[in-house]
């Protein structure tokens, strides 16, 4: 079966009740039924409980607190590298961003106009630049971190569709990341200029938060939300936590020209981890 017949269902369910009941669930504190619930979880997904700050599941009075949990100290050194990988999870693709066209699947690419919301001045930044398209499962640890340092500029939230972006529908769906609802953070670095993190959602991603802002959907509003950051208002060193997902989903990089070297090991669908070398400066 062909990938866009094997996403053919998800142009049909209702995807945005569907997120906003699983949100709800999963904020819910119901005792017993959330542990057996996470219990499940973690049996399912095999995740690694020894890697938690709190390892005790019965402690967690809801799916979400379980979900995004910290992890104990010195679970994920910091590679000595000018850019650490931020999160966990796997390599969905990266590399050279041709003129403005961003590779998502065999036949598949998106405009960086697109991902950011249209805003063409900021797209123009990273014009033949770089990008990585990092993918998070259900297993993985869902807090994002810093690749490197940054002054936050500005943040845009811009409502869209909630496709699963797993890697099937990564081939299936035309434009899978700049169609998905998406928080776009716009950073300064004092060395290499700008960069942008942008934050996908996804089919039963209740929400997604930053340090800076806290909880920023729900509410959806169903039109592109701007807020603009004084000069220092908001500056996270390398490696800092920066946001965090609700369930599952994707983290997109972008990187001006020649400013990013790749780690040579590096691949598309090699497994990844927060903190390890993602590349050096150019």
């Amino acid at each position: 079966m062909s990938d866009r017949l094997k996403v053919l269902p998800q142009y049909l369910i209702p995807k945005q009740a569907l997120t906003i009941l699983a949100g709800k669930l999963a904020s819910a504190k119901a005792g017993g039924l959330t542990t057996s619930v996470i219990r499940w979880f973690v049996g399912r997904y095999g995740v690694n409980m020894a890697e938690a700050a709190n390892p005790d599941i019965a402690s967690y009075p809801s799916f979400n607190e379980f979900f995004t949990r910290p992890l104990k100290a010195g679970a994920r050194p910091f590679a000595s590298a000018d850019y650490l990988c931020p999160v966990d999870g796997a390599i969905s693709q990266f590399g050279r961003i041709e003129r403005d066209q961003i590779f998502q699947a065999k036949g598949h690419t998106y405009s960086t106009t697109a991902l950011v919301g249209g805003d063409r001045d900021l797209a123009l930044w990273f014009h033949d630049g770089e990008f990585a398209t990092l993918y998070l499962s259900p297993r993985d640890y869902h807090r994002i971190h810093m690749p490197c340092d940054g002054r936050l500029t500005r943040m845009i939230y811009i409502p869209g569709e909630l496709f699963s972006v797993n890697p099937t529908t990564a081939r299936g769906v035309p434009g899978l990341f700049a169609r998905n609802e998406r928080v776009v953070c716009v950073f300064e670095n004092d060395e290499t200029g700008p960069f942008v993190l942008v934050l996908v959602g996804a089919t039963i991603v209740g929400s997604m938060a930053t340090v800076w802002h806290g909880q920023i959907n729900p509410p959806r509003p169903g039109t592109i939300k701007e807020w603009d950051y004084a000069p220092g208002q908001v500056t996270l060193k390398k490696g800092d936590e920066m946001g965090r997902f609700l369930l599952g989903s994707t983290v997109v990089m972008l990187f001006p020209k020649g400013r990013l070297s790749f780690n040579p090991d590096w691949s598309p669908t090699r497994a990844i981890r927060m903190g390890e070398a993602m590349g050096s400066r150019a």
